[in-house]
């Protein structure tokens, strides 16, 4: 492979090959912000295709948005989740966390906002991975997301780190010194919120594509 000098080379890459050309603008296969919530937290540990079994279930239920699940009955949740695995553990914190954003925020509207990652950070369940997706595709906050397939990726260009935050940091600068080169690489006004969606879906998609290390 080619060797780069920072993430803007790995972007241009990746955008190369055409990868998310017919998906949603921000990658994430659903446009409902609080939908995106709730699959990021089901989406621990498991596949998405089960992932959208679960969030079928939530919708014939009516349990999509925050209100509804905060009041949902405990049973009936942990069985609609149950495709996601771990469902026990996963619909006592989604429940618990959809109560601590209207008891801390009022509303999910107000809560995209407004929150911060350390609030995020010290909710049941939630660790850094999981925090970042939530700002970045359910709050739409300037969050870059780190996850297994990038490090995987970065390995195949001959780049290491020791941390989640070293690997952020090493993306999150290229990008932003060379915000400038990426707006002309779109060919269109884009935000700094939607390269970081785009980026992290091109990243799953070749990983996806190309399995082998």
């Amino acid at each position: 492979m080619q060797s780069l000098t920072n993430s803007y080379d790995l972007l241009k890459f990746l955008k190369e090959q055409n990868l998310i050309k017919k998906k949603p603008t921000y990658w994430w296969p659903s446009s409902n912000d609080f939908e995106i919530l709730v699959g990021a937290i089901l989406t621990q540990n498991t596949k998405w295709i089960n992932v959208e079994k679960s969030l079928e279930s939530l919708k014939k239920l009516n349990y999509l948005t925050l209100e509804n699940l905060a009041n949902s009955d405990i049973i009936i949740l942990t069985n609609a989740i149950a495709p996601s695995g771990f469902k026990n553990q996963k619909a006592k914190r989604l429940k618990l966390l959809c109560k601590n954003i209207i008891h801390e925020f009022g509303s999910f509207e107000y809560f995209q906002k407004s929150v911060s990652s350390s609030w995020l950070l010290a909710q049941k369940g939630i660790g850094q991975e999981t925090k970042d997706a939530i700002m970045c595709y359910a709050c739409h906050q300037d969050y870059m997301v780190v996850d297994k397939y990038i490090a995987r990726l970065l390995k195949r260009f001959n780049y290491e780190f020791d941390t989640y935050d070293d690997i952020q940091t090493w993306l999150v600068y290229g990008i932003n010194e060379n915000f400038d080169k990426i707006k002309k690489l779109y060919g269109y006004e884009i935000s700094l919120n939607e390269v970081y969606c785009r980026f992290h879906g091109k990243i799953v998609e070749f990983m996806k594509r190309n399995p082998k290390d």
